[in-house]
Formats: structure tokens, sequence, C-alpha cells
């Protein structure tokens, strides 16, 4: 069953070494659980999709270069995620502002090839 994801809801990068927060502005004035309800617009790395600890994927520079320094030993670097499209597929039966509201079965990427997705969304169930 979907849940609508909130501020709180836990995220998880395929290439990140630990899970993230999502994070939900509260300008949409549209709540679940009294907490921000979250759109496939809320895509933006360090205000909706905070860090994942640390990154292994080698598509990320600072981690291809500190790699290479290390002559070929995989370095992990900080993590800042670049997120470059909004939450696919969202939830087009559940409009916040005009916009698609997300749940627990969307996904986001990151232009260094992680795959973003929810390990927890939120609180409110939602029926089909």
């Amino acid at each position: 069953m979907p849940n609508i994801a909130c501020t709180s809801a836990q995220l998880t990068c395929t290439f990140g070494a630990a899970p993230a927060v999502l994070n939900i502005l509260p300008i949409k004035r549209v709540t679940t659980s009294n907490l921000p309800a979250g759109t496939i617009m809320d895509n933006i790395p360090l205000v909706n999709i905070m860090p994942f600890a640390m990154c292994s994927s080698l598509a990320n520079p600072t981690v291809a270069a500190a790699t290479a320094a290390a002559l070929g030993v995989l370095t992990p670097m900080p993590c800042i995620p670049v997120t470059t499209a909004p939450w696919i597929p969202g939830k087009p039966t559940i409009l916040i502002g005009n916009t698609p509201a997300i749940d627990n079965t969307c996904k986001c990427m990151c232009a260094w090839g992680g795959c973003i997705q929810f390990l927890t969304a939120g609180q409110y169930t939602v029926s089909d």
C-alpha cells in the first residue's frame, strides 16, 4: 500500500553510505500526519534531499579524482546530491497545488548515477 511522502521520510541512494532525510518546505500548506506532504517537484538537493554521507560513484568527479590519487582504490567522498529531474512516477490522482504527490514507490535519479528511493515515506496510507 503506497504511503504519501512527507518531511522526515528516510531516503537511500545506491551509491550513498547512509540514509538521508527528505525535507519538505511547508509552503504548500498540505500535511499528512501533521507534516508537510511532498510533490514530484520536491527534488532540490540540500533543500529537499539531504546528503547520503559518502558517495562511492565513479561518475562523481570528486570520487574519480580521489580514486585516481589512491592508485585505483575506490575512495568515497562526501555526498552532494545532484538531482536533474522530478520524482517519478508521482501520484497523479493526488494533487498538491496542481502537482502530483509523491509516495514510497517514487524514485529520483542523481546525475552521478545513483537511484534515490524511499526507505520510509510517511504515515498516511493511500487507497487506490
